[in-house]
């Protein structure tokens, strides 16, 4: 019960208070309100255009929590939210069947929910949550078909685990397939089970070809370029040569991620190998925890095209790996590496609200990221930041390994539950044009012709309710979809904007300009003044 306190308080209660960020919660926001508004639940659309950058499921449920709670944020966030807390649900369904339940079995998914890019991510409206949960719980399921000696209940795990396969696939299509694949690949070979695998493998191969192949064909016979492009674009170039916008990086830049996204935990990862050094588990949920782990890891790192995000599916399994090192470490009666563990993130705690004072006070890195109104904002972060180094400290004084988990887990509690409203003014007048969208809203006349940017088009869909606006400048995302030959005049550049408001001879028809205000010293020159002008942070909403 304090387990689901515990998820309730950081991921479901924090979902409405942020307006929504620029660009993937605006964009996983827009395609489904325009799959509601068409009634089109087949091709994803963004502004009218076609956008096959992903398959259709997350967009689709999106779209029923947006039906059930109506369209806002709440509604927009809520599936990853969903999300997060069935991939603790596995987690903690596989710890309680095959690690020996009891604290196990409550350790991992505490560690998961407490992890802090789990934090971070979870109350944030992408679909990475989504696919995460559904591999996780393919995983699992698979896993509990591979120790099951009932035929019949194994066949039906395998069934369940290609159904979940296929539901990743219509997610984030062929991850679902190389992910999973080559991780039980890999463990059959371990195992030196191989060929079990190759005779049980048709079973979820084709519950999952089941439920990916009617909306495939839809989208085939519907639009025939979705597969070329979605297949060789989005998956083959992304991979080997990640082209603008796809964000390459180096091979080794998950290392300081995971460090990074598993704190506080990894402050603890001495005491975790420690642990396993002694461990009397079953081998084979320690080889199937390792390659879910470790292929992954190294399938997402030869990728050439790396976000944080990406790694979400490498959590689950690290955070069981963890829960049983932690655990079999103080079976062992071990304390050392404890110790320096909660002192090492103590002390992080600490200079990080240090940190935050100083630089407040001097500057001295060169920004203030908090104004004059938000005192109460990074005092607040120093607060959390403190309790949270208290609580760590306390809990290495503690002689029962299990108050000194629950300890350790709850420290941050305070920190947590605080970080959606210390979010400092200047990220949301950076990330999030909602406010300025809104307080203008009733300015657009239905008849009013709407001009933005490309980074802005999803936002001034999604608040405005339009899927017909003009993008200015700066395709962006939409490049694929402006490509065809209908839809090319929808692009336009100073010189046709300027005609656009000079042969606008009817008042009830006004155009409208949302955009960055860091675009606007290139042309505004060369436009008439605007009737009306508001500017939030780095956004500008004009009417000519």
């Amino acid at each position: 019960m304090a387990l689901v306190s515990l998820y309730l308080l950081l991921y479901i209660l924090p979902l409405g208070f942020r307006p929504l960020f620029l660009p993937d919660e605006t964009r996983y926001f827009e395609i489904p309100r325009e799959m509601i508004a068409t009634g089109d639940w087949v091709v994803p659309r963004l502004d009218g255009l076609r956008y096959f950058e992903k398959p259709v499921m997350g967009y689709w449920v999106n779209a029923v929590s947006m039906l059930a709670f109506g369209e806002n944020a709440f509604a927009a966030r809520l599936p990853s939210a969903l999300s997060v807390g069935l991939s603790a649900l596995a987690i903690f369904l596989l710890a309680r069947r095959f690690a020996g339940g009891g604290t196990p079995a409550l350790l991992a998914p505490t560690i998961f929910l407490t992890s802090i890019q789990i934090l971070a991510l979870g109350t944030f409206g992408v679909l990475d949550n989504l696919l995460g949960m559904l591999l996780t719980a393919s995983m699992a399921a698979f896993f509990f078909a591979y120790e099951e000696r009932r035929p019949s209940r194994q066949t039906g795990l395998l069934i369940l685990s290609g159904v979940l396969c296929g539901g990743a696939f219509l997610t984030k299509g062929f991850i679902a397939i190389a992910v999973p694949g080559l991780t039980l690949c890999a463990f059959a070979l371990w195992e030196r089970r191989w060929r079990w695998l190759l005779k049980s493998a048709w079973i979820p191969a084709g519950a999952a070809i089941v439920v990916a192949l009617p909306w495939s064909l839809l989208i085939h016979l519907r639009e025939g370029d979705f597969w070329p492009y979605f297949f060789w674009v989005e998956h083959i170039q992304r991979f080997l040569s990640p082209g603008d916008g796809q964000h390459p990086e180096a091979f080794w830049f998950f290392i300081p991620v995971m460090v990074a996204g598993t704190l506080p935990w990894s402050a603890l990862l001495p005491a975790v190998i420690q642990g396993f050094k002694k461990i009397d588990l079953p081998r084979s949920l320690i080889r199937f925890l390792v390659c879910w782990f470790a292929i992954p890891f190294l399938f997402f790192s030869a990728s050439s095209g790396k976000l944080i995000t990406y790694i979400l599916p490498c959590f689950p399994p690290a955070a069981l790996l963890m829960a049983l090192g932690l655990w079999h470490y103080f079976k062992q009666g071990r304390h050392r590496a404890y110790r320096l563990g909660t002192l090492f993130l103590t002390a992080l705690t600490l200079s990080g609200a240090a940190l935050v004072v100083v630089n407040q006070l001097t500057g001295i890195l060169g920004t203030r990221p908090y104004g004059p109104g938000e005192t109460w904002k990074w005092g607040l972060a120093c607060i959390g930041l403190s309790v949270w180094g208290g609580g760590v400290l306390w809990s290495a004084v503690k002689a029962n390994p299990i108050k000194k988990l629950k300890w350790f887990a709850l420290a941050g509690l305070f920190f947590f539950a605080a970080s959606t409203f210390i979010f400092p003014n200047f990220i949301t007048q950076k990330k999030a044009p909602g406010p300025l969208l809104e307080r203008n809203r009733h300015l657009v006349s239905p008849v009013a012709v709407v001009v933005a940017d490309g980074y802005l088009i999803r936002a001034t869909c999604a608040y405005l309710k339009r899927d017909n606006i003009r993008l200015f400048l700066t395709p962006d995302e939409l490049a694929y979809g402006l490509d065809h030959e209908s839809e090319k005049t929808r692009m336009l550049d100073g010189h046709a904007l300027l005609r656009l408001i000079e042969n606008n001879r009817r008042p009830e028809t006004p155009i409208v300009l949302v955009v960055r205000v860091d675009h606007l010293g290139g042309f505004m020159g060369g436009l008439p003044a605007p009737k009306i002008k508001d500017v939030y942070g780095n956004f500008a909403f004009m009417v000519f």
